[in-house]
């Protein structure tokens, strides 16, 4: 890989199985420090408290962040029920404890049952969302508390895994903007005695997952080895692994890469695609992402500079 500035130009998505206890940009910083890289961008953040998938984006990856940013999420988290806190998570200050009810797996999931599909949440206090202009939590650390729009999301996936004590462990999948703080506390709410989060793990973001992500600790075993530290990088279009793919001629995708319109002859998916050229030797090139129009047009949305 090359280098200019300060870092070595590279491109490709780094799954990181991020640790407790650190924000999201720390860990970006960290990794991006071991890679020597000159650009790096993480797509969603995590909080301190929370463990699991933080995809870390290099050099031209970073243009393709949106889509993770804007994908479906998994999770699973313990959910300690009768006490609640400020920050709707193990962090934050007990605000208030309540008595837990007896609850058997049937009367839990009766209630869970009311969170699947699409819901209403209004985002916590302790978050990055900004209205006019101030990120919430910079309010939330004076005491302040300001009024919150509320938002839909969906959810996919909610189950009972168990229920130990005060505490119970959840599966979750569910859409971009979904906040488990939020979702934890609405259902300690519904089951009479509050709660919050005491533990998270992200599962999946988009087409990753848990199984492919590496520990920091295991990254500092092969500190300085660039080689084998690149080797653990995922190609750009993994992004986009799951979405329709289109064929072009290498002159169509000299095209596309200055920017203009193209035509295909046969149109056999509607919207966003994956594009790949197909250069010599029939080697195809991914080139980047554009939308394909019924009547046969392809208008590059994010390509790639060569």
């Amino acid at each position: 890989m090359s280098r200019r500035g300060n870092g070595r130009r590279i491109n490709g998505i780094f799954l990181l199985d991020k640790d407790k206890g650190i924000t999201s940009n720390d860990a970006l910083q960290r990794v991006k420090r071991l890679f020597g890289a000159e650009k790096a961008g993480h797509t969603g953040s995590l909080d301190p408290l929370a463990t699991g998938v933080l995809p870390i984006c290099f050099g031209q990856a970073t243009k393709f962040s949106q889509f993770l940013l804007d994908s479906d999420k998994s999770y699973e988290t313990t959910i300690k029920l009768g006490v609640v806190t400020d920050s709707g998570d193990a962090d934050g200050v007990i605000l208030s404890q309540h008595p837990v009810p007896a609850l058997n797996k049937a009367e839990i999931n009766k209630k869970l049952s009311t969170f699947r599909g699409k819901i209403k949440q209004i985002p916590p206090m302790f978050s990055a969302i900004k209205i006019d202009g101030k990120p919430l939590y910079k309010l939330a650390r004076k005491g302040i508390t300001i009024e919150r729009p509320e938002r839909q999301v969906e959810i996919f996936k909610l189950e009972l895994l168990s229920i130990c004590d005060n505490e119970i462990k959840l599966f979750i999948q569910c859409s971009k903007g979904t906040y488990i703080r939020s979702l934890a506390e609405d259902i300690g709410t519904a089951l009479g005695c509050g709660g919050h989060v005491k533990e998270l793990k992200r599962l999946s973001v988009g087409p990753f997952s848990i199984g492919k992500s590496f520990s920091y600790s295991s990254l500092t075993l092969i500190e300085n080895d660039f080689k084998r530290l690149d080797s653990k990088l995922l190609s750009i279009s993994s992004v986009v692994s799951d979405w329709p793919k289109i064929l072009v001629a290498e002159h169509s995708g000299k095209s596309l890469r200055n920017g203009r319109t193209i035509l295909i002859d046969e149109v056999l998916s509607l919207g966003m695609v994956r594009i790949f050229s197909r250069e010599l030797k029939g080697v195809s090139d991914f080139l980047g992402v554009g939308e394909v129009f019924a009547d046969g047009r392809v208008v590059p949305r994010k390509i790639l500079v060569k």
